[in-house]
This record gives structure tokens, sequence and C-alpha cells, in this order.
């Protein structure tokens, strides 16, 4: 049985034009407080939720209540924020 012709189909190549130029070029690694400042809100939130609960919702500000609980969850949330920023 005879072989098939094997074909050979060119590399597309994107125009001179389109290529992206700087902004590869432009992506540095992250200033070292990026990722210092998310652990340390990482710790707070936690923290204060923690100090929360042991304390029978008495401190961290007694007069704010459920509050909180909103305080120690945007910490949270601004550390992921944060992270996602991090290269």
């Amino acid at each position: 049985m005879p072989k098939s012709r094997v074909r050979k189909k060119k590399v597309y190549t994107t125009p001179a034009d389109m290529r992206p130029t700087s902004a590869e070029a432009a992506k540095q690694p992250s200033p070292t407080w990026v990722p210092v400042l998310a652990v340390v809100l990482i710790v707070v939130g936690i923290a204060w939720l923690v100090t929360f609960y042991l304390s029978r919702q008495e401190f961290p500000v007694a007069s704010w209540g459920y509050w909180n609980i909103a305080v120690g969850f945007g910490a949270l949330v601004a550390s992921l924020l944060v992270l996602s920023r991090w290269r």
C-alpha cells in the first residue's frame, strides 16, 4: 500500500504590528510590601475574629457588636485584593 504524503503546514506568525511588545516587558516582580501587607492583613483579620469570639463579644470594640465580624472579614477580603496584585 502506498504511503500518504505528509503535509507541511507553515507555522502561523502574527504580523509585527499586532504583536504585544511592551506588555510583557513591563511586567516586573511586585514590591516586597505587597506580600508583607497581605500577611499582616490576614493575621489581623484572624486575630480580630478570634478575639471577638473568645471574649464573648466584649472585645475588640464592644459597642460595634456584630460589626466586629465585618471588620475581621473585611481585613481578610482586603488581603485577597492585595494578593491579586502579587506577581
